[in-house]
């Protein structure tokens, strides 16, 4: 008779779904981190690494490299959301937040630019959705006669402060959306994630 490769007092214990929703938002927590520094060709298995599981994990999760970036863009539009939804939400607040994303997440530039799903019709079309789902977000708080309030005005001038959303560390970029907001002579709110 065989015996077991790992004795059963020892065996780890199947956690099923518990662990499968911890593993998920971990890979989009570190899928976030890994595209905010090396972009969206980044190797997955780098973002498998860093939430420390492994690919089979991830390939469980997201069957491919679209479907990883769509869920930190989906992830990064409820935020947007949560944020307007707030209470005492002000237009500049949300700004706020989603500067943040700007500055936090290549894959969040893609969808802004619509680029990043190139070639996946499928992903063009869920990033258009996405995109949608921000300017309503942000359209909610934009006062009234607001300088982007005319039609097509306000996802320009924020698809022209993500193009200018660039550089070698999150400082950089921060500072470089915050100089880009003022030149378009519009005030955004502090720099950071929603956290209700």
């Amino acid at each position: 008779m065989s015996q077991p490769l790992v004795p059963a007092e020892r065996r780890p214990a199947n956690h099923g779904p518990k662990v499968a929703a911890r593993n998920r938002n971990a890979l989009i927590a570190a899928a976030r981190e890994i595209y905010a520094t090396h972009g969206l060709d980044a190797p997955l298995s780098a973002i498998a690494r860093r939430a420390g599981v492994g690919q089979g994990v991830l390939y469980r999760h997201f069957p491919d490299r679209a479907a990883v970036a769509i869920a930190v863009l989906e992830e990064n539009v409820r935020q947007v959301e949560q944020a307007a939804a707030a209470e005492d939400a002000r237009f500049a607040d949300v700004l706020g937040v989603l500067t943040w994303h700007l500055t936090e997440s290549a894959a969040f530039l893609g969808l802004l630019h619509s680029n990043g799903a190139a070639g996946h019709s499928e992903a063009l079309a869920h990033a258009l959705v996405l995109s949608d789902r921000v300017e309503s977000a942000l359209r909610r708080h934009l006062p009234r006669r607001h300088r982007l309030g005319a039609s097509g005005d306000l996802m320009l001038a924020v698809a022209m402060v993500s193009g200018a959303t660039g550089g070698p560390t999150r400082e950089v970029r921060e500072r470089r959306a915050k100089a880009a907001w003022r030149l378009l002579d519009v005030e955004v709110g502090p720099v950071r994630p929603f956290e209700g």
